[in-house]
C-alpha cells in the first residue's frame, strides 16, 4: 500500500514539548529524595511527534507551534529540522519556557509525569493567522486539541475558509485541564475527521453510552467495538464528518456516513507505547493528504502505531513509510496463507 503521490503538504497544528525522564530505582514519597540511575531529554508532544511522523511518510510539513526559552527552544528546533519539518511558523514567547514533561521511571517500568506547559499556553489566533496561507496551500491540517481553545477554532476556522481537510484530536483545551468534565466548543465538530481513543471519546459524548468496569473505565471486552460504533455515530450526528476510535490492541473504529468499520491492530512485540498515538496521527495524516481513502489511510496509520511500540523512545522510534509498506504487505501475505 505505497502513498500514491509524494511531498503532499501538510499543516501540522501542536503542543511542543521537552521530556526530561530519570529512572530511578522506586518513586520517591512526599518529602523523600532518592538518586537516578539514568537522565534522558528529548524532544517530545503532539506537534513534533506528528509532524515527524508525517515528514517520515515524504511529506512536506510544517509545524505551527510555540517554543521559549533559548536553550529548550533551540534543541526543539535542531530536531525538527533533523526530519526536515519546516519550523517558519513555530513562533516565540517572550519569558515563557518550551513545555517541559517530568517523567520519574522506577525499577518496574511504572512512571510518574508532571508536566508544565510553558509556552504551548501562549499559542494565539494571531500566530494563527500568521500562517494562514501556509494552512491554505496544505492538502491536510492536523490539530492536537491539547492548545489554547481560541488557537484551535481559529485553525479550524481558517483551514475550513480554504477547503483544507482537517483532522481534529478534540483533547481537552489547555484552559480546561483541572476541570472534570470536557466542554468543547461546536467548532471541533465542524472537523473532515475527529481521531480519540475510546475513553476521550466517550467523556466528549459524556459517555452515556459506555460500559464501564467498577473503577469508571470502559469496560475492556469485545464489546467494546460495539460501543465505539455508537460513541463514532454520535460524533459524527454532531457535525463531524467522521470520527475514528482508537483502542489500543483491540484495533479502532471509523464511522462516517456510509457506516462502521472496525480495524483490527497489527499484532507485534510492545516494547513502549509511547508515541502510538501520534505515529497514527501523523501517518493518517500523510495518507490522505496523499490520496483521501479514509479506510485505507486508517490501515496505513494503525501499522504506524504498530511499529513505533516496538521501540523504546518517542521520534527516534517513529517508523518511516518503507517500515509502514513492508508491515502491511507482510500482514497480506499472512492473511493469504491463513485463507489457503
Amino acid at each position: 500500500m505505497e502513498m500514491p503521490e509524494r511531498s503532499p503538504k501538510v499543516v501540522v497544528i501542536g503542543g511542543t514539548y521537552i521530556d526530561l525522564a530519570v529512572r530511578c530505582a522506586r518513586i520517591p514519597a512526599p518529602g523523600q529524595q532518592l538518586g537516578g540511575s539514568a537522565l534522558s531529554c528529548a524532544v517530545a508532544g503532539p506537534g513534533p511527534l506528528q509532524a515527524v511522523q508525517a515528514a517520515l511518510c515524504h511529506c512536506d510539513v510544517s509545524l505551527i507551534s510555540k517554543i521559549g526559552g533559548v536553550a529548550f527552544a533551540q534543541m526543539a528546533l535542531k530536531s525538527l529540522a533533523e526530519y526536515r519539518v519546516d519550523t517558519e511558523y513555530v513562533f516565540f514567547a517572550e519569558a515563557k519556557s518550551t513545555g517541559v514533561i517530568v517523567t520519574l521511571v522506577d525499577a518496574e517500568g511504572e512512571n510518574a509525569a508532571c508536566h508544565y506547559t510553558g509556552a504551548n499556553g501562549a499559542l494565539q489566533p494571531a500566530d494563527i493567522q500568521l500562517a494562514e496561507e501556509r494552512i491554505g496551500q496544505a492538502r491536510v491540517c492536523l490539530i492536537h486539541g491539547c492548545l489554547p481553545q481560541e488557537a484551535i477554532v481559529a485553525a479550524i476556522h481558517t483551514a475550513n475558509l480554504h477547503r483544507t481537510p482537517v483532522i481534529l484530536n478534540p483533547a481537552r483545551p489547555i484552559e480546561q485541564t483541572d476541570q472534570l468534565g470536557v466542554d468543547l466548543p461546536s467548532e471541533y465538530f465542524s472537523a473532515d475527521c475527529l481521531v480519540c481513543n475510546l475513553t476521550s471519546a466517550a467523556q466528549i459524548t459524556e459517555g452515556s453510552q459506555t460500559r464501564r468496569d467498577a473503577f469508571g473505565n470502559p469496560a475492556q471486552s469485545g464489546a467494546d467495538i460495539r460501543t465505539a460504533k455508537m460513541i463514532g455515530s454520535d460524533l459524527v450526528a454532531r457535525g463531524a464528518h467522521c470520527a475514528i476510535l482508537t483502542m489500543g490492541p483491540r484495533g479502532c473504529v471509523v464511522v462516517d456516513r456510509s457506516g462502521a468499520d472496525h480495524i483490527p491492530a497489527f499484532e507485534v512485540d510492545v516494547v513502549d507505547r509511547t508515541g502510538s498515538g501520534e505515529a497514527f496521527a501523523g501517518a493518517l495524516a500523510a495518507y490522505c493528504a496523499a490520496k483521501y481513502d479514509l479506510r485505507e489511510a486508517v490501515k496505513f496509520a494503525s501499522a504506524a502505531g504498530a511499529l513505533v511500540c516496538t521501540k523504546f523512545g518517542a521520534i527516534e522510534a517513529l517508523p518511516t513509510e518503507a517500515d509502514i509498506i513492508q508491515l502491511l504487505q507482510r500482514e497480506d501475505i499472512d492473511l493469504l496463507k491463513h485463507r489457503r
